[in-house]
């Protein structure tokens, strides 16, 4: 059995995440970038191939937590957007 892949840590908040995705064409795409950089990393970590160099894997989790930063401010703003909306 596979282990979880730990570059998806933002499973918990989908729904926000479509609805950004719906409203923002530029969250969209960052948000793609992420999902797909996250899975190729968690692929080349948990593969059995020929080894892939320490500095393109670390190169790939540098990009992978500058998206995440992105993506998380603009889910803090939405989800202070959603608060200033109910009030």
């Amino acid at each position: 059995m596979k282990s979880q892949n730990k570059y998806r840590k933002f499973q918990l908040q989908q729904k926000n995440i479509e609805a950004l995705e719906r409203e923002n064409s530029r969250f969209k795409r960052v948000y793609s970038e992420y999902e797909n950089i996250a899975e190729e990393l968690w692929n080349l970590e948990n593969s059995t191939n020929q080894p892939v160099p320490d500095d393109f894997i670390n190169a790939m989790i540098l990009q992978t937590s500058y998206l995440e930063d992105e993506i998380e401010d603009w889910l803090i703003k939405f989800d202070n957007q959603k608060a200033d909306i109910k009030h």
